[in-house]
This record gives C-alpha cells, sequence and structure tokens, in this order.
C-alpha cells in the first residue's frame, strides 16, 4: 500500500457571494488541513477574527463560495485501486478531478473515499474541491424541508456541521470552510482492512483476570476478480497472544476473539493503573509467502463499563460502573479547544487534558454541539486515566428525520462509534445535547406542528447503532435524560440533569434547592485573564457595557447576569479592575457552592460535570481555562473542590453539619477538631469528634452547639481540621457583610536565582483572610502560577510558585492589581 499525502500547492480563490473587493478575484496558498478564515488571515486579507469587532465584519466569508484547487504529480503504479482519501471536508462540496465531477460530500463528520484510478493522469493532475457557502447552504435547506426550532441566529441543524462554528453563547460565529482533516491517494491491490472494532470484555481465569478481545473486521476487496477467488489470512494480535485465520474469497466481515491471561486491568484515575495493550491485524495472502498486505494498529485498555438506571426508593440513579465498581463522578463538559478546530493540535489537547487531571477531574464530556475530536484526545484521555462520555453531534436543536438527512447521520454515527472504538477512556455515548428537553419544554412541539425532530434518532436509530457496532458501551438517548417515558426529561431524582435556573435567573444560593442524582451541567459565567480581555477589547474605555467588551460576551444579557450575581455576595465594585477581579472571585465561589452542595449529596448524588472546562476564543464564558490557556481562579476551586477527600459544612435540620467525603480506596478514622473563631485569631469555641468514613464513602459529623452558635456572623468562621483533608471553613455571612480587614496580609518576594524565570511569593496572614490568588498575568502575559483561591488563618503561610519570564520586577508579583483577596474589595470603603 502506497499513500501519496495531497497537503501542498493548495490555492484558495473566493468564487461567489459578498466578496469584498480586496478578496474578490484574488487567489491566496492554501493550508491543508485548514480553513478559509486562517488562510485569509495568514495573508493580510482580514484582520484577527478574534480581535475587537472584527466578527461582524467578516460575515461575508460564510456567505460566499471557496474553491481549494491544487496540482499534483502522478506517476502510474502496478496497484489495482487508487481512492483519493479525505479524512474531513467542511462541509458541503463537489470534488472534481482533472475536470470531471468525482463527488459531492455534504457532512463535516465523517470521512470519505473515492475510487479515482479511471481518472488519474500519468504527470500533472488537477483536484478541485469547491465549498458551498455554510450560512446560505443552512438557510436553504432550512427553507427547502421546513424550518425547525433551534438556538442562536443561524439554522445549523440543517447541515451535519458543527453547530458551535455557527456561534453559540460562548462562541464567535465564524462559519468557516475547508479541507479540515488530512487528504490523499491510497494505492493498494488485493484486500484492504477497511475498519477493526477492537472489543473488550473481563473474564474469569484462575487466580486473576483474562481480558477478551473481540476483534470485529471489516475488510475491502480491490477488485471483483479478488473478491471472487482469493482467500487471505488474517492474524490478529494482542499481549503476547495471536491467531490466524483464513478468510475465504468476497468475506467482507470477519470476527476473531482472543483472551489475554492474567491481564492488567485499566481503570480510570483515582481506582488503579491505565495499561493499554497494543492490538496488531495483519492481512496476508496465501500467496504472498507470509508477507502482509495490509496492517493496522491500534492500542486497547481491558475494562468493563456499565451504567445502573435501576429505579431505587430515591428515583433513578446515574452510576457509571467500571469493572463492576461504581465511579464518583468529578468532571467538566468539553468544547472544541479553538474555533478553528484545525488548530488544535496534539500537544494543546494534552495540555487540556493535564488540566482536567491536575484540578482532581476524572471524566471530560464532550458536549453534542462540536465534534467527535481526534484520536489524539482520546489517547490522551486513555492514557491519563479520564473517562469520557461523547455526545452524539445533536445540540439544542430539532433535527429532521427524513432521508436526505437521516442518511448523513447514519453514517457518522457508523464511522464515529468505528473509530473511537479501540479507547478504554470512552464509557458513555449520549444521543443529545438538551433536545427531548427542548422537546418537552421549551415550545418546540407546538412550533413543529408535527414534523420530524430527532426523536427517532436517539430512541431507535443510534441505540441499535450501539449494539450493532460496540455493545460493550453504555448509551443514554439525551442530556438531561430520566429513563422513564412519562418523566419530565430534567426531573432531579431521576438520571441526568442540567441546572440552569441558577445562573440565568436564581442566585448561585439556590444551587441548594436541587438535589441531582447526576448533574451534568450547571455552570456560572466569569471573564476570562485579565492578559486574554484587553488583548482583544479595544474600547476607549473599558466598561463591562463598551461596544467591544460586549462582542466578547455572547450569553443573552451575560454582563447584566454578572453583576445580578454579585448582589449579596460582595461589594459593588467601583473599578473595571475590581469588576474583572470580583466577577472571577465570584464565578468561581459560585461553582465551589454548588459543588460542594452536588458532592455532599453522596450517595444520593454519583456525579458532578461543571459547565465547562475550556474556551474556543477570548470570552467572557462559563470556563476554568480561558482560551489563552490562563487558569481562572474558578479552576483553582475547583481543584479544591474536586479533591477526592473533602470536608464541607453544609445545612442540617436544625443545625450544621460537616459532610467528609472519601472517594479513595482506603477508609479513613480520625478526629475531627472543629474551632469557632474570630477573624484576629480568638477561638472562641473548640469540639474535637471522632469520625470514621469508609473507603468510596462518606460521614456526617453534627457540629456540636456551642462551636455553631456564632456571636457576631460579621467577624467570626467555624473551621474544621482533619487528617489527609483541606481545612474546612463555614463563613456565616457572604463577604459584603463581613467586617474583613482589608489589608490581611503580608508578602515577601524571593526571585530563585538558580532557576531565572521561577518566583516565589510567600504570603502570611495577619487576620482571616479570604480567596488569595495572583493574578500573574497582569505582569506577564506567559505567567502562571501554581496555586489560587486560598484562604488563610491568621499566622498561616502560603508560598505561591509563579513561571514567568526571566529578569522582570519581584515586585511586581504583590502589586495591587496582582495579589488579590476577596478582603480588597472592602478596601477604602
Amino acid at each position: 500500500m502506497a499513500y501519496l499525502p495531497l497537503h501542498s500547492d493548495w490555492t484558495l480563490t473566493a468564487l461567489a457571494g459578498p466578496v469584498p473587493n480586496a478578496v474578490r478575484d484574488v487567489t491566496v496558498a492554501a493550508s491543508v488541513p485548514g480553513c478559509v478564515h486562517l488562510d485569509l488571515h495568514a495573508h493580510g486579507l482580514i484582520a484577527d477574527p478574534f480581535d475587537g469587532d472584527n466578527e461582524a465584519a467578516q460575515q461575508w466569508i460564510g456567505s460566499t463560495v471557496w474553491r481549494y484547487e491544487t496540482t499534483f504529480h502522478w506517476s502510474a503504479d502496478q496497484a489495482e485501486r487508487h481512492d483519493l482519501v479525505a479524512l474531513g471536508l467542511d462541509t458541503v462540496a463537489s470534488i472534481e478531478l482533472n475536470g470531471r465531477l468525482i463527488a459531492e460530500t455534504e457532512n463535516q463528520h465523517r470521512s470519505y473515499r473515492f475510487d479515482v484510478g479511471p481518472h488519474l493522469r500519468t504527470g500533472e493532475n488537477r483536484l478541485t474541491i469547491t465549498f458551498a457557502a455554510p450560512v446560505d447552504e443552512a438557510e436553504a435547506r432550512s427553507a427547502a424541508h421546513g424550518a425547525r426550532p433551534h438556538v442562536n441566529h443561524h439554522p445549523y441543524n440543517a447541515l451535519r456541521k458543527a453547530a458551535s462554528n455557527f456561534g453559540w453563547d460562548w462562541g464567535i460565529d465564524v462559519a468557516t470552510s475547508g479541507i479540515w482533516r488530512p487528504i490523499g491517494i491510497e494505492s493498494w491491490s488485493g484486500v484492504r482492512i477497511d475498519s477493526v472494532r477492537p472489543l473488550v470484555d473481563l473474564a474469569d481465569h484462575e487466580d486473576g483476570l483474562a481480558g477478551v478481545l473481540d476483534a470485529r473486521i471489516s475488510l475491502d476487496w480491490a477488485t471483483p476478480s479478488r473478491a471472487d477467488s482469493e482467500r487471505v489470512r488474517l492474524r490478529v494480535a494482542v499481549g503476547g497472544v495471536e491467531d490466524t485465520v483464513s478468510v475465504e474469497p468476497g468475506v467482507a466481515e470477519v470476527r476473531v476473539t482472543l483472551a489475554v491471561p492474567d491481564v492488567d486491568v485499566w481503570w480510570p484515575r483515582g481506582h488503579g493503573g491505565q495499561p493499554l495493550y497494543d492490538v496488531e491485524v495483519d492481512v496476508v495472502g496465501e500467496e504472498w509467502a507470509g508477507a502482509s498486505t495490509a496492517h493496522w494498529h491500534s492500542r486497547i485498555g481491558f475494562r468493563t463499563v456499565r451504567i445502573d438506571t435501576v429505579p431505587d426508593d430515591h428515583g433513578s440513579p446515574f452510576d457509571i460502573v467500571v469493572n463492576g465498581e461504581p465511579i464518583q463522578i468529578r468532571g467538566a463538559n468539553w468544547i472544541p479547544d479553538h474555533a478553528f478546530v484545525t488548530e488544535i493540535d496534539r500537544d494543546r489537547y494534552r495540555r487540556r487534558v493535564a488540566d482536567a487531571v491536575e484540578a482532581n477531574m476524572n471524566l471530560l464530556r464532550v458536549w453534542g454541539g462540536g465534534i467527535y475530536e481526534s484520536d489524539d484526545f482520546y489517547d490522551a484521555c486513555d492514557e491519563a486515566g479520564v473517562l469520557v462520555w461523547q455526545d452524539f453531534l445533536f445540540a439544542c436543536a430539532a433535527y429532521a428525520e427524513e432521508e436526505w438527512l437521516a442518511a448523513e447521520v447514519e453514517a457518522e454515527a457508523r464511522e464515529a462509534i468505528t473509530r473511537l472504538s479501540p479507547h478504554p477512556s470512552l464509557v458513555v455515548w449520549n444521543g443529545n445535547n438538551e433536545n427531548i428537553w427542548g422537546y418537552v419544554e421549551w415550545g418546540w412541539r407546538t412550533e413543529l406542528q408535527g414534523r420530524t425532530w430527532g426523536n427517532g434518532y436517539y430512541r431507535e436509530l443510534l441505540p441499535a447503532l450501539i449494539a450493532e457496532l460496540d455493545p460493550t458501551r453504555p448509551y443514554s438517548p439525551a442530556s438531561p435524560y430520566s429513563f422513564e417515558e412519562y418523566l419530565h426529561p430534567n426531573d432531579a431524582a431521576n438520571g441526568t440533569m442540567h441546572i440552569w435556573d441558577v445562573w440565568n435567573r436564581l442566585d448561585y444560593a439556590e444551587f441548594r434547592r436541587h438535589q441531582p442524582r447526576f448533574a451534568s451541567e450547571f455552570g456560572f459565567q466569569g471573564p476570562p485573564a485579565w492578559s486574554t480581555l484587553v488583548g482583544v477589547v479595544h474600547d476607549e474605555s473599558l466598561d463591562p457595557y463598551g461596544p467591544q467588551m460586549l462582542v466578547h460576551q455572547k450569553a443573552e444579557d451575560g454582563n447584566l447576569k454578572l453583576e445580578r450575581g454579585l448582589r449579596g455576595h460582595l461589594p459593588e465594585p467601583r473599578t473595571i479592575e475590581e469588576w474583572h477581579w470580583a466577577t472571577q472571585l465570584n464565578q468561581a465561589a459560585a461553582i465551589r457552592f454548588g459543588i460542594e452542595h452536588f458532592r455532599s449529596l453522596a450517595p444520593l448524588n454519583t456525579g458532578v460535570i461543571v459547565w465547562q472546562l475550556n474556551d474556543n476564543w477570548p470570552v467572557v464564558s462559563w470556563a476554568a481555562i480561558d482560551f489563552a490557556e490562563h487558569r481562572k481562579p474558578l479552576w483553582f476551586a475547583l481543584r479544591a473542590v474536586y479533591e477526592p477527600r473533602l470536608a464541607t459544612f453544609q445545612p442540617a435540620e436544625g443545625g450544621l453539619e460537616l459532610v467528609v467525603l472519601n472517594d479513595t480506596a482506603d477508609a479513613w478514622t480520625g478526629e475531627v477538631l472543629l474551632h469557632r473563631r474570630t477573624f484576629d485569631g480568638t477561638v472562641r469555641a473548640t469540639a474535637a469528634v471522632q469520625a470514621s468514613v469508609a473507603a468510596r464513602g462518606s460521614a456526617r459529623v453534627i457540629v456540636p452547639a456551642g462551636v455553631e452558635a456564632v456571636v457576631d456572623r460579621r467577624t467570626e468562621v467555624i473551621t474544621a481540621s482533619l487528617a489527609g483533608f483541606a481545612t474546612a471553613i463555614h463563613n456565616p455571612s457572604e463577604v459584603v457583610d463581613q467586617a474583613l480587614d482589608a489589608d490581611p496580609v503580608s508578602t515577601e518576594v524571593v526571585v530563585d536565582v538558580d532557576d531565572p524565570g521561577r518566583y516565589l511569593v510567600t504570603v502570611t496572614a495577619r487576620s482571616f483572610v479570604r480567596d488569595i490568588t495572583l493574578l500573574v498575568d497582569r505582569v506577564d502575559a506567559s505567567a502562571r502560577v501554581d496555586r489560587g483561591m486560598v484562604t488563610l488563618l491568621p499566622g498561616e503561610q502560603a508560598i505561591f510558585r509563579v513561571t514567568a519570564r526571566a529578569g522582570l520586577e519581584p515586585s511586581a508579583f504583590v502589586a495591587e492589581e496582582v495579589l488579590r483577596h476577596a478582603n480588597g474589595l472592602h478596601a477604602g470603603r
């Protein structure tokens, strides 16, 4: 087999549409893989799409027809087939080779293979791919087939293209076109391995477990004569075990089962290791002296997974069970990590997965408005033990079920299930994001007037494909979903729940109104790092309601909701700098409050997935990591509340209790020291209580009345100290109502001269100080710090390790706008 990559010498031309004069009749070099926006920007034909209000000025791009073209040299060989293989075309495209129409495509989410042998010429060949204008195409299809409900502006639900590429309430509207994954010509003879689904199971074996590989292999025969007459052998190997089977002429589907004795089992992080086994599949022709003519390789992990939704006394749970062990989920929702997805490379994926791991997460949910990510993403999760919940790509819209769309839906789903089947991290397939909820509650039923809306996909087609192609993985029809036909899909007592009344309408203290069995979406907004924000917002006077600031706030009434969310929690900001810090702090405090409450519900609650881990451009959003890869205060709060061992004060009937959560394999027994203190450190009351917590369990400790009885809510806190746990702190009042010392810290900055670019900031508390955070990007946009959202009692000390450019003035890291804490919002009041 030979492969000719076609990634060079491409050109890009606008063919039709509202094209500006500067671009009309201009042909530029194009990058492949790539997209239109990136090429136009690279050649100076458009400004940075992310900067200022350029988004509005560049809407013409999504309404323009674009042509990609290249020439390549071809030398005839003896191969029987020459296939043009395009792994990603975005989206509605016509393909011509040497002036002949080869194919038309209409799905970003699948690959294509076309036999182009009859059309190739010895010498120079010309390949042309013309992309229809995505916005116009979506609108035309919506009009032709009947408009269906969707969020946001464009009818993205009429195209099989990433919904968020048309904009979202955190995403820029940059409907683009392009060859977004590799493309080339594959030349082959005899038999080709079309796909392998290496399904796994575990079986008892002597004193241990055997890993069972059920390899389901699809073959493609080059010519009818080969398929009619030629036998081949298929060799499958894994873990030192192999088998070779004979394949009769023309057989397209082969199944080979192998058992690997005493296998090392793959576990989610925190539950065991992540051993990965190489799987090799070879096709050997019986007349070819043992030489392999086709080869396939991947890595697998041996494990089992199921979802327990069996009704109990409280409703229906949603328990993800791996290798027979229920997993307490601590996760985040994942969106495409760049608005132009060709910019997401292997290293960027690994940095984001590392962000999740370091925040004590064990699951990422790939949301249905994006893409099926590159294998690089799933590889990183396999290695790190981060579970993946994978949505099929349907989000917040009704989708037609007629043949014009249904055929594409089935094709892309088949490919996605097959391609992702090797990855042990993938443990849940989910039918859609919020579409059943939308049908039931958002008025879609009336608007649709009996038209199809996707229900057949979620309840029939997709589960049937999972059962056919990968029955080893569980399927959920939707998120949220209650697993009972006549229950509201977003019912707290059953299945998965999305909680959006908090943020949209209610104060974050109202998280306590909810007792979800599994919270798969909830969130609270905050701005990105200061350097990220001012790098793209250039309003003459920086203001939350400035014109460019609002371009970078996509949520409806987003900054009004930020302002409302501060009330009752933090003093009103007096400057834009205070607004930035206060809204970042409030985002972190809101999610900390919510997650501590949800986790305290264990074992009733078995999972928490915050919205969202990451951003796809510089924006005010729900993300913990901003587009420039800065960890926002929210990220540090998540790391704390996602600790496997967490102690949190929660209201109890008639009093206060300490909920002790132990998501480790070891039971914990020890003394809980409870104190009520004033902000200056004076101990007003104390108690010692013995407690025991089972492995993977929780316990509740009633706070004695003498400790709980706060005399002055403005100047007292209650603390709990347990060996192996972070100190738990209960603030009887919000920051705005507390008499916090506005200058509560002393600092020392030390430069490690043996390692330039590393700075230590030592902070000592003079009084009680809440949520100390260093906004180090204000000193250096490339700077990073190892901790944040640190609360200290009088006399306690914390060291912050900063990585930044060498040669900076150390005192810059303790400037007022850099060294922040909640107390500082009281300064001068």
